[in-house]
C-alpha cells in the first residue's frame, strides 16, 4: 500500500507513548530539586536517584511483560491497559503526594510505559507499508523530543507563575491529561492483522485490516500461514535469549549506552546545569527561582531534540545504513561531552557549555536515541517481536537505571567532572557494541 491519512493515524496514536515516556522523565528530573527546596536536610543521592529510576525500573517490568503477553494474547487489549494504568497511577500520585507515593506511583507508570515501548513499535511495524516502515517507527520515536520539549516549556511556565515549590504534585496532571487523550484516541483502533495471521485467524485478520485501511484491502498470504503456533512465542526467556543472544546484545547493550544520555542526563539536566554554574542565581532570592532558571536553561538545551530526530529520519529515509548512523552519533556524543568537560575545567563562557550541551543532544536524537528504537524491530520475526523487542527495551532500561543512580552519587563524589567522563566513556562503548555486533552473522540481512 501507499501512505494513507489513516496510515499516519496510526503513527500518531503510538507516538503518544514515546512522548509520555520522555514527559514523564523529564517531570522527575524537575521534581526532584523542587523536593530538595521542601525537605530538609536534602534527599540523599539515594533518594534521588531511586525517585528518578522509579519509572525507569517500572518500564524494565512493564517492557518484558507486556511484550511477552501481547505476542501470546494480542496487542489491542495492552495497547488500551497502558495509558489506563498510567492515568490512574498519576492521578493517586497528585492525591496522596509524598515522596514515597511519588516513588510507588512512578513504577506503575513506568510499567505503563513499558508496554507502550514495545507495542507501539510492533503496531508501527506490522501495519506500515514496507518501503516507509523503518522511517514511521523513527517518526513515532521522534515524539521523545516533543515530551522534552513541551515538559519543560509548560514547567517552565508553570513555575514562573507559581514561584512555590509545594505544587509539585499538580505537575502530574501533565502526564494524567497525556494519558487519557490516549485512551480515547484507542477506542476505535483493532488488532493487528499481522497478530491475527499468525495465529491462523485469517478471516479475523482480513477484517481488522478493513477496518484500519477501508472495504478495499485486502490481505495475501501462504496456503499454509497461522497452521500452527509458532515455536518462538512458547519459548522461555533464558532459551530466546541463548538462541537469540548477538541479536539482544545488538538490540539491547547499545540500548543501555543511549539510556545514560537519555536518562541519566536527561533526569538530571536541570540538576547538572546547576552543577556547572549555567544558570542565573543570586545569594538570598528565593530557592524556586534557581530551580526555574535551570528549567529554561533546559528548555534551550531541549529544543535541539526535535532537529536531531528529524536529520536522523531523513537519513533513515534516504536509506543510510541504520548501524552507521548509530555507531557515528555515539561518537560524536562522546566528543561533544568532551568539549563539554575542557569548558567546565578551564571555565570557558558558558555558551561552550550550552553549545556543547547541545551539541550532545543533537548526536544523541540523531544517532542513538533514534536507532536503537527502530533496529530491534527489523531485526526480529513478527512472532517473536514483541518479546524480542521487550528484551531489547528491558535491557535498555537497566542501563538507564544504572545512569540515574549513579549520577547523582558522581555529583556527590566527584561534581559534575566526573559526571561528564563517566558519560563520555559509556558513549565510546555503545559505538564499539554497536559497530562489533552488527556484523553478526544471524542477523536479518535488511539490518
Amino acid at each position: 500500500m501507499k501512505m494513507t491519512p489513516r496510515h499516519y493515524y496510526i503513527v500518531f496514536v503510538a507516538s503518544l507513548g514515546q512522548m509520555i515516556g520522555t514527559s514523564v522523565a523529564t517531570l522527575a528530573g524537575i521534581i526532584i530539586p523542587m523536593l530538595n527546596i521542601i525537605l530538609h536536610p536534602e534527599l540523599s543521592s539515594f533518594m534521588q536517584g531511586l525517585i528518578g529510576a522509579a519509572d525507569l525500573i517500572g518500564i524494565i517490568f512493564g517492557s518484558v511483560i507486556f511484550g511477552r503477553l501481547s505476542d501470546r494474547y494480542g496487542y489491542l487489549f495492552f495497547f488500551r491497559f497502558c495509558p489506563a494504568l498510567i492515568l490512574v497511577a498519576s492521578i493517586a500520585g497528585i492525591l496522596f503526594p509524598s515522596v514515597a507515593t511519588l516513588t510507588i506511583c512512578l513504577f506503575l507508570i513506568g510499567m505503563g510505559i513499558g508496554g507502550e515501548y514495545s507495542l507501539d513499535s510492533d503496531y508501527i511495524s506490522e501495519l506500515m507499508p514496507a518501503r516507509y516502515r523503518s522511517l514511521m517507527v523513527g517518526v513515532a520515536k521522534a515524539g521523545c523530543a516533543l515530551g522534552n520539549i513541551l515538559v519543560a516549556a509548560i514547567c517552565f511556565g508553570l513555575l514562573s507563575y507559581w514561584k512555590s515549590a509545594e505544587l509539585w504534585p499538580d505537575l502530574l496532571w501533565i502526564v494524567a491529561i497525556t494519558a487519557a487523550l490516549m485512551i480515547l484516541l484507542r477506542i476505535r483502533f483493532y488488532q493487528s492483522p499481522k497478530w491475527l495471521m499468525d495465529k491462523g485467524r485469517v478471516t479475523d485478520a482480513e477484517e481488522a485490516a478493513r477496518k484500519f485501511f477501508g472495504p478495499d484491502a485486502s490481505i495475501a498470504c501462504d496456503s499454509d500461514a497461522g497452521s500452527h503456533d509458532r515455536p518462538d512465542t512458547k519459548i522461555s526467556m533464558p532459551r530466546f535469549i541463548m538462541e537469540n543472544w548477538r541479536k539482544v546484545v545488538l538490540s539491547g547493550i547499545p540500548w543501555a549506552c543511549e539510556g545514560m544520555g537519555v536518562y541519566g542526563i536527561g533526569v538530571f539536566l536541570p540538576i547538572l546545569v546547576m552543577a556547572l554554574g549555567l544558570e542565573h542565581f543570586s545569594p538570598g532570592e528565593n530557592p524556586i527561582l534557581h530551580v526555574t532558571d535551570s528549567v529554561r536553561i533546559t528548555l534551550w538545551i531541549s529544543c535541539i531534540i526535535l532537529p536531531g530526530f528529524l536529520i536522523g529520519l531523513y537519513l533513515i529515509n534516504r536509506k543510510h545504513n541504520i548501524v552507521n548512523i548509530q555507531t557515528r552519533g555515539f561518537w560524536m556524543c562522546a566528543l561533544a561531552l568532551g568539549i563539554l568537560l575542557l569548558s567546565y575545567h578551564f571555565s570557558w563562557n558558558k555558551w561552550i557549555s550550552i553549545g556543547s550541551f547541545m551539541a550532545f543532544e543533537l548526536f544523541l536524537n540523531i544517532g542513538p536515541h533514534l536507532i536503537t528504537y527502530v533496529l530491534p524491530p527489523t531485526i526480529y520475526p513478527v512472532d517473536s517481536r514483541g518479546q524480542g523487542v521487550g528484551i531489547a527495551a528491558s535491557i535498555g532500561k537497566i542501563g538507564a537505571v544504572a545512569g540515574v543512580f549513579v549520577i547523582p552519587v558522581l555529583l556527590k563524589s566527584g561534581g559534575a567532572a566526573t559526571v561528564l567522563a563517566v558519560s563520555a566513556i559509556v558513549m565510546a562503548v555503545g559505538a564499539l557494541v554497536t559497530k562489533g555486533f552488527s556484523k553478526a552473522s544471524d542477523l536479518n540481512s535488511g539490518t
